[in-house]
């Protein structure tokens, strides 16, 4: 993988029918905000070719609102072990997609998702801003985009926050 962007769910019921956790679907402003996040990337020419998305009903309404932006079909592989994974799971996981040379997004959750985007920018040397603002928070959402060079090393590539694009993306 030369690219990995990370891409917290958009915003979700508090509840869903079933009562279940796993089934809540997004709001209506987490719809409008996954869409504009996938139109946001795609402007930047920040285009998957591979998803892995959490089997979650939340984040599968956030990667299919998103990928709508991206014109071609992107390779969606649902992944159970993403629900609620932790950042080495989800690391694990994306590098051991060894066959994918492009750009990856992982739609998941937090917290896991969050530490990974820490993890990946201490790792990758970035400015004590960088790491001190995503530190700080990370919202519905929220996109983390970095780069990796020959021998793997992440570097940070942008932030993207819905409420930065006129979406709501506040918690």
């Amino acid at each position: 993988m030369r690219r990995l962007i990370l891409f917290r769910h958009a915003k979700a019921e508090r509840s869903a029918p079933s009562g279940d956790d796993f089934d809540r679907p997004l709001s209506e402003r987490g719809k409008r905000d996954a869409r504009l996040m996938g139109q946001v990337l795609a402007k930047r020419g920040v285009v998957p070719n591979a998803a892995w998305v959490s089997p979650a009903l939340r984040t599968r309404e956030t990667w299919a609102e998103a990928e709508t932006a991206f014109g071609a079909a992107v390779e969606t592989r649902f992944a159970n072990d993403l629900y609620h994974a932790t950042a080495n799971l989800m690391r694990r996981l994306i590098e051991a997609d060894e066959a994918n040379e492009g750009t990856v997004v992982l739609v998941g959750h937090n917290p896991g998702l969050h530490q990974l985007a820490v993890d990946l920018l201490v790792e990758g040397a970035s400015s004590a801003g960088d790491i001190a603002r995503i530190r700080s928070r990370f919202p519905t959402s929220t996109v983390v985009a970095f780069d990796f060079d020959a021998a793997g090393r992440p570097s940070f590539d942008g932030l993207y926050l819905a409420a930065d694009y006129g979406g709501g993306g506040g918690e």
